[in-house]
């Protein structure tokens, strides 16, 4: 009888030990969700706890009255700052969406002084150029923003880049894809030119080569770990103090990040 008995058992216990593999997809599956609902909730997580959105550029870029204009829509005279202004921008079509806009001094003695204070907390960066000056202005420029991109917070964090090309109501101002296109060109020559070891704005070594965009190219914005657009824009706008900014497409990358 227990002879008999004995196939019957031997094969129960094979099926014990070999789970049924329509169980094991169900549990790897929820293994993988599992995961990946985790992750979200870390880089959610991340980012919510970065609300400001800098605003850099040289000084007479034009960001303080672009700070301005955000906040009350009225155009002001405006001096070179020497600290920091901060304030809440609340999204017009949507109150409950915000961010802390921070413009940062532009002068070269300061500006990578407060950047160094508040680059951690930038979920996005408006890059304020003057559009008028950019020719003469031009390697200083992407010098500055070199100085930015290659700061091992920044890659790591990777906030949204808007390049703004303020001063277009000025006949003389130049396009924001002839902007682009000389940048790229100067960050490129920067790159070749320059040690590339990613060090803090602090000037402490982070301990690697940051390669500023992709390795035997020449360097383009879509090489970049963050999202890179450029908008045309006037603080002052086009019929001067008494009329309003001409921003609509800062406003609209605002809503996007916020």
């Amino acid at each position: 009888m227990a002879g008999g008995l004995e196939p019957h058992l031997e094969a129960l216990r094979r099926e014990l030990r070999a789970p049924d593999p329509a169980v094991l997809s169900v549990l790897l599956a929820l293994l993988v969700v599992a995961i990946t609902l985790l992750i979200w909730r870390f880089v959610q997580g991340r980012r919510s706890s970065r609300q400001a959105v800098l605003l850099l550029g040289l000084c007479d870029a034009g960001k303080t009255l672009l700070f301005a204009r955000l906040l009350t829509g009225k155009y002001r005279d405006t001096q070179t700052s020497i600290t920091d202004s901060s304030a809440v921008y609340r999204v017009s079509n949507d109150k409950s969406a915000n961010v802390t806009l921070i413009d940062l001094p532009g002068h070269e003695s300061l500006r990578l002084q407060f950047l160094e204070r508040f680059k951690a907390a930038a979920r996005a960066i408006v890059f304020v150029v003057d559009s008028v000056a950019f020719q003469r202005e031009v390697k200083d420029v992407a010098e500055f923003l070199y100085q930015v991109l290659v700061d091992s917070t920044v890659l790591k964090n990777a906030p949204a880049l808007l390049i703004a090309c303020n001063k277009q109501d000025v006949t003389m101002a130049k396009s924001a894809k002839l902007i682009q296109h000389q940048l790229e060109k100067e960050l490129n020559t920067l790159r070749v030119t320059r040690s590339a070891a990613p060090t803090s704005l602090d000037g402490s070594a982070t301990g690697g080569p940051a390669q500023l965009g992709k390795k035997g190219k020449d360097f383009d914005f879509s090489q970049l770990p963050m999202k890179v657009e450029f908008v045309e824009c006037s603080a002052r706008g086009s019929k001067g103090e008494e009329g309003d900014a001409d921003f609509e497409g800062l406003e609209k990358w605002l809503a996007k990040i916020a």
